[in-house]
């Protein structure tokens, strides 16, 4: 008699298989390398691993071999680890491997718990396959005694206290969060070289957690619901904060839409999922998106360098230990010490104007951004948009207030019709000055939202791409370029954005990001 499977709410376990047929399955492990692939192998036969990847092997009462099977079966895991083992100190192709582990060792079928960590090696062989957004876990105030039940609670800007994060725990209250009719399954994984603990979270469309959840719809003996499935990475550093969520990757043709609304139901799940009675948990978009981990690490990371960015990174050095605050008392010209410096050291050629600028610019940059924004240093970020909202400058301020006055003397009669016109930019340009332009105090955005109204503010979108966005810049200011000493902080990455707005020369976050 048939099994009755029956819709439920509890997730699909690890041990479910999926058909070695499947063009998923054939996907996920193509992209991996053949070094990539022995090692996974292994890691399946690894005793922690073992019950969730069990190969095919040979019964015991089995002595009858089928002279046809190109891949004859093991008789234990040991045995088939020992091939492995020695498939690595041969030379082959990747070919060969995917067809001994679909046609020979896991002909069976796969596991969601392998699907998963072929998924993760390949983010381990390829760290920037994935596009990252970066988020704050801000407390939020307790909701008033006389309150409804649809009122907003606001962020709570005086407290100090963090979430504490249990993966059992957390998964059990993120289960719930979930659909009836969507099945999810979880898989945690520790990157070697970076301090953050990844949740690779499965999502595919079926109310059931058994082998229907993955049966074909079309009847052509493939799993048909895998091209509906969705892939979303959550990443959270050690001891900050913060997590980091991935766009959704789809297997077959799935809408943007789709994307987006899966997107929005982690981000508004996760924080639930992190409360606790009487203490609750949101999530606010940090405006730094990056397919460099480590780039959003070190912005957004437990180090110092998530505040100290630009020119003030050689303070984050923990080995030196530097500080702003420090005396530095300059060495006098004519003591001692500088004048035993200057002994045995030869005057070198005089520098010419171009070398002398060269060098002058170099040494800008080298104030400007510190030890940031070096093109070896593995924390690029690949765009960059920014939104400039600072009104157009006037005539006055292009030229001074006593040549304005002078030209406007010597004009003749046939220039009144001019004059007039500047009179009355002028007039306006005054009536808007007369407004505090105080941008460090939040109480003054209602009167520089009404300076704005009243003067010509052009709309002006900058976007910078490439492999290191901020590498460039630096290079652009030592060629010369880009004057470095005019050049405003937000363009060094200081400020630790990917996406902002201007204005009166001071970035601000985007869509409520809790930037001033």
């Amino acid at each position: 008699m048939a099994r009755i499977s029956v819709p439920t709410t509890a997730r699909l376990p690890s041990t479910l298989r999926v058909d070695s047929t499947n063009p998923a399955v054939q996907k996920s492990l193509s992209r991996l390398s053949r070094e990539s692939l022995i090692s996974l192998a292994l890691d399946w036969l690894d005793d922690g691993s073992l019950p969730n990847a069990i190969p095919f092997l040979q019964r015991a009462d089995d002595e009858d071999e089928d002279p046809d099977d190109i891949y004859p079966p093991c008789q234990s895991p040991d045995e088939l680890r020992q091939l492995y083992l020695e498939m690595q100190q041969q030379k082959g192709s990747k070919r060969d491997v995917i067809s001994r582990i679909l046609e020979g060792d896991w002909r069976h079928g796969l596991t969601l718990y392998q699907l998963a960590m072929g998924d993760l090696a390949y983010f381990e062989q390829n760290p920037t396959s994935q596009k990252w957004s970066a988020y704050q876990i801000l407390p939020l105030l307790p909701p008033s005694r006389n309150g409804e039940d649809e009122e907003i609670l606001k962020v709570d800007r005086k407290s100090l206290t963090i979430p504490r994060f249990h993966p059992s725990t957390f998964l059990q209250n993120l289960q719930n969060q979930v659909l009836p009719d969507v099945k999810t399954h979880y898989q945690f994984h520790r990157p070697k070289d970076l301090p953050v603990l990844i949740l690779r979270i499965f999502v595919i469309d079926s109310p059931y957690t058994t082998n229907l959840a993955l049966s074909s719809r079309d009847g052509s003996g493939t799993a048909a619901n895998f091209d509906s499935s969705r892939t979303v990475y959550i990443a959270f550093p050690d001891g900050v904060p913060a997590l980091y969520v991935t766009k959704s990757q789809s297997t077959g043709s799935t809408s943007s839409g789709e994307s987006k609304s899966l997107q929005s139901l982690i981000v508004d799940g996760v924080p639930k999922a992190l409360s606790r009675p009487r203490e609750r948990y949101t999530l606010k978009s940090s405006n730094l998106t990056s397919r460099n981990l480590d780039a959003i690490l070190e912005k957004k990371g437990s180090g110092r360098t998530n505040s100290a960015g630009g020119g003030w990174s050689i303070y984050s050095d923990e080995k030196k230990k530097q500080s702003p605050l420090d005396t530095v008392l300059p060495t006098p010209p004519l003591s001692r010490e500088s004048s035993d410096s200057s002994i045995g050291q030869k005057r070198g050629a005089e520098l010419t104007p171009v070398q002398r600028a060269a060098k002058r610019a170099k040494v800008i940059a080298e104030a400007r951004f510190g030890e940031s924004g070096i093109v070896t240093d593995g924390r690029g970020i690949e765009r960059v948009e920014i939104v400039l909202q600072d009104t157009f400058p006037s005539i006055r301020a292009l030229a001074g207030d006593d040549d304005y006055e002078r030209d406007a003397d010597q004009t003749g009669d046939e220039n009144r019709n001019t004059k007039r016109r500047r009179s009355k930019i002028d007039a306006v340009i005054r009536e808007a000055n007369s407004l505090d332009d105080d941008d460090d105090d939040v109480v003054m955005e209602d009167a520089e939202d009404a300076e704005d109204s009243q003067t010509w503010t052009p709309t002006i979108k900058i976007s910078f791409q490439g492999a290191h966005v901020w590498a460039g810049v630096r290079q652009l200011v030592e060629a010369g370029i880009v004057d470095g000493e005019r050049m405003p902080g937000w363009m060094t990455g200081e400020d630790g954005v990917t996406t902002g707005i201007v204005r009166h020369g001071r970035i601000r976050g985007h869509k409520g990001s809790g930037m001033t």
